[in-house]
């Protein structure tokens, strides 16, 4: 029942708006807010922008055809949002590699810094907070949503520098946080506990049978001890049992071992981490996660597409070079793949006690630092969103007017019941959260 129901219905029977908090608990009622369905949200980043005439519809509405770049996603065409002329209006310190990547989330400026990039004023790390640490704090905050991690942050083949270029999440401001690009790492985040917990129950295993074979060997007053013994690692036992029931809704994924975190491994480093995301939200472990290949002026070398040529460098040809437009767009195309493979692992997982898939609950956005790669221009910034579970309606392209990104993000955050007025820069979110209903 929403607010204005409630007030009416005080006023109905003259009760005291004291008394509503007594009176929602009562069933019969009908004053106790509906539970929410469970929202999880995806951020899912590629580098150094795309290839325009290969990446944008050229309709709008429902009728709009997937070009190349998108053309992975048709599978999931009635869910897919395709947002142009979005536009990062964030300026000051830093090239727009720097701004790209770090105010692209943040939707403020870098601060001041001592970082040189390919501009006339160096930078530091960005401003503000990100919409993912927003809502994820936002979802912290309330017991019905909270989880243990609240948000993850993957990374595939991301390199340890930690500078503006190599980060887009923020819990503050001049708070980066760092994409774990390691799956194995990620896997001991999210299961080191279980593995704990596997290793003592082995131990438990053995304890058990010595404590059997030296039952004959002790007297009647050790006996008593060694019962009690066996006791407790029966009480141990079962303590393990009731963890792993409570905790994982469903068992850890088998990682393919000895797989290096080098670039030409990044397919299948990519693949592991996908698993691990779309486990932890089948076990509630978070409700936002990042994905986040390589970085902004990301130097891949794609060989895995027959492509030796880094990734950085090739976006900076011009579009007379045919031959890296066609490279480009290859490179492109095959970020979407991965996309569309996360889009399709979620379509395929139920939702854990609940109805539909864990893709009818979640949201996932494709984004860019850039929109494109030779020019560095900050306009018309790539955006795909994918899913439900955020009241869009999906099945479409839309194309805007210049609309400063920081109004997407807003609408993000409001599609969570988080009510913003602002986010970012206050004078970038006129016109208040971008209507996608």
């Amino acid at each position: 029942m929403n607010a204005l129901h409630r007030r009416a219905f005080l006023k109905r029977f003259g009760l005291s708006a004291a008394s509503l908090p007594f009176l929602t608990g009562l069933p019969s009622l009908g004053l106790a807010s509906p539970a929410r369905p469970r929202q999880r949200l995806v951020i899912l980043f590629s580098p150094n922008g795309t290839i325009p005439p290969a990446f944008w519809p050229d309709t709008e509405g429902e009728a709009f055809e997937l070009k190349e770049i998108l053309r992975p996603l048709e599978p999931f065409r009635d869910r897919l949002l395709v947002l142009h002329g979005l536009c990062n209006k964030v300026r000051g310190d830093g090239d727009n590699h720097m701004r790209g990547m770090s105010c692209l989330l943040t939707g403020t400026e870098l601060l001041p810094g001592n970082i040189q990039g390919g501009s006339h004023t160096p930078a530091g790390w960005a401003g503000g907070i990100s919409i993912d640490q927003e809502i994820r704090n936002f979802l912290q905050s309330r017991e019905e949503t909270r989880t243990r991690f609240g948000s993850l942050e993957f990374g595939v083949g991301v390199t340890d520098r930690a500078d503006p270029w190599t980060r887009m999440s923020y819990a503050g401001p001049n708070q980066p946080v760092a994409p774990i690009s390691d799956p194995y790492q990620m896997y001991r985040k999210l299961y080191g506990r279980q593995q704990d917990r596997e290793h003592l129950r082995s131990v438990l295993d053995v304890v058990r049978e010595d404590l059997r074979k030296v039952r004959r060997l002790v007297s009647a007053e050790d006996l008593a001890l060694i019962e009690s013994h066996t006791s407790l690692v029966r009480e141990l036992e079962r303590e393990i049992a009731r963890q792993r029931e409570e905790k994982l809704a469903a068992p850890p994924p088998h990682l393919e071992e000895g797989v290096a975190d080098q670039n030409d491994n990044v397919p299948r480093l990519s693949r592991m981490q996908i698993e691990l995301l779309v486990n932890a939200f089948v076990n509630d472990m978070a409700r936002v996660a990042t994905l986040q290949y390589t970085k902004s002026v990301g130097q891949a070398r794609m060989k895995w597409l027959g492509i030796n040529d880094t990734h950085h460098t090739l976006s900076h040809e011009p579009d007379k070079n045919s031959d890296a437009v066609e490279k480009l767009v290859k490179i492109n195309t095959w970020f979407a793949g991965e996309m569309a493979h996360l889009l399709r692992r979620l379509a395929e997982t139920p939702e854990p006690g609940g109805e539909g898939t864990l893709l009818d609950h979640t949201l996932v956005v494709w984004t860019n630092e850039l929109g494109k790669g030779n020019n560095h221009t900050l306009n018309d910034i790539p955006f795909v969103l994918a899913g439900g579970g955020f009241g869009f309606r999906m099945g479409r392209a839309r194309h805007f007017n210049r609309v400063a990104h920081n109004r997407l993000l807003l609408a993000m955050a409001h599609a969570v019941g988080h009510r913003l007025d602002t986010f970012g820069k206050p004078e970038l979110c006129d016109g208040g959260p971008l209507a996608l209903g």
